[in-house]
């Protein structure tokens, strides 16, 4: 029996397998510098831990939309950051915010709009499903976000189908901010699209502040979240979705296809997650952000000096790095996966290249992840010294750093 032939054209996730082969490179005895994969170097805050502890006995099915409580104070936490009246029927708890993603293209009849370059999984997710892609490409000069322009005209040119659109600010991968949302928001609007807002790294802004397309167009925005980037827990698996009321309708149909598959996520987890929306976190928020955003500028400046190019990261742990300068093409060197995969057998830095985000594969643009460090014991420094050397808070990245600066200098 054959594969779909959609299917089979699936690899893994690139960044699983950027993770999943320095993993088995260090395991060889090799010395691998993690920039790939971007999860959270933090640990989640002890309170959140201590409660899963307290629920472990917790067994029972849950409620297919999520455990009522835990819908409660997300609703509440989302209506103040959001500026939307959000209650608990309009949310849904699923095993990962991308897990929710897929199930939230699975039921839309639509096409898809990406910026270029977007996170590796929307496209892989439009592809099982067999849905129409249209990217946009965006660059540099734009912050590497959609421009409300380019939005329009690629509207006016699909003006028949219905359009659903995935905006991720802080982005992954650039670690930039969408700094027009409002004029963003019009275009949305005047063209009927629906907006998934990926607002993962919101929470991680350097700004401290809470930017999102609701505030300009709630009606059309679905916001998707979870606890994996600003809490830590990447590895619990739980996400959730926030509708406005017009659009409950679509959690319901995904509500239904729940039901068919993952059924509820783990009970212990969403009991836990509750201590996640009513406790204070700030300190914990304000010094992940303070480190995130010294370690960004520090890559950037080290970068720089050796002639490669990027956008500060504004939020996140990510940033895209331009070598189509610098480094000339060779029969070795032909594209960026090529690229990656000479640095990463040179110097043993991982990283990923800027096709599989959706960026064009003969430009040299890679994307990094800054989080190979004990955020724990990073956490601990900074709250005590707030100006502690990054060779304390975070030495494989700096070593890391300068392996990528030698081979750069050396080729």
């Amino acid at each position: 029996m054959k594969i779909k032939t959609n299917i089979s054209n699936i690899k893994t996730s690139a960044t699983l397998a950027i993770n999943e082969l320095s993993n088995k490179l260090e395991k060889e005895g090799k010395v691998i510098y993690k920039f790939g994969l971007g999860q959270s170097p933090f640990p989640v805050p002890e309170i959140i831990v201590e409660e899963l502890k307290k629920n472990s006995h917790q067994k029972d099915y849950l409620n297919v939309s999520g455990l009522e409580k835990l819908r409660e104070v997300i609703a509440i936490y989302h209506a103040k950051k959001n500026k939307y009246n959000y209650k608990k029927e309009n949310i849904i708890i699923g095993p990962g915010s991308k897990e929710l993603i897929y199930q939230l293209q699975l039921v839309l009849d639509s096409d898809l709009i990406l910026p270029s370059p977007s996170w590796v999984s929307y496209e892989p997710q439009a592809k099982i499903l067999n849905k129409k892609i249209h990217w946009i490409n965006c660059s540099d000069k734009n912050n590497w976000h959609l421009n409300p322009e380019d939005l329009n005209k690629k509207c006016k040119q699909i003006q028949k189908v219905n359009k659903l659109l995935i905006l991720n600010s802080p982005n992954n991968p650039s670690g930039t901010t969408h700094n027009n949302l409002k004029e963003f928001a019009k275009v949305v609007i005047d063209n009927n699209i629906i907006v998934i807002s990926d607002e993962i790294y919101a929470e991680l802004d350097f700004t401290g502040e809470y930017n999102s397309l609701t505030h300009f167009c709630p009606e059309n925005t679905i916001v998707s979240s979870g606890l994996s980037k600003w809490c830590g827990a990447g590895g619990w698996r739980i996400g959730y979705l926030v509708f406005p009321e017009n659009l409950n309708y679509i959690k319901n149909a995904i509500r239904n296809i729940a039901s068919e598959t993952y059924t509820s996520v783990s009970a212990p987890i969403q009991h836990a997650a509750i201590k996640a929306f009513t406790e204070d976190h700030s300190m914990y928020l304000k010094n992940s952000r303070l480190i995130l955003k010294k370690i960004s500028e520090y890559i950037y400046k080290e970068l720089l000096s050796v002639g490669i190019k990027s956008q500060k990261t504004q939020g996140g742990f990510y940033l895209i790095c331009d070598f189509t300068k610098k480094i000339k093409k060779t029969n070795i060197i032909v594209d960026s996966k090529s690229l990656c995969n000479k640095i990463l057998n040179d110097t043993g830095f991982a990283m990923l290249p800027g096709s599989d985000f959706g960026l064009n594969n003969k430009q040299l643009l890679s994307r990094i992840a800054f989080v190979d460090f004990d955020g724990k014991k990073a956490l601990n420094l900074f709250f005590k010294n707030k100006n502690t050397d990054l060779k304390k808070i975070c030495p494989k990245i700096i070593k890391g750093i300068n392996k990528l600066k030698d081979w750069v200098i050396k080729n």
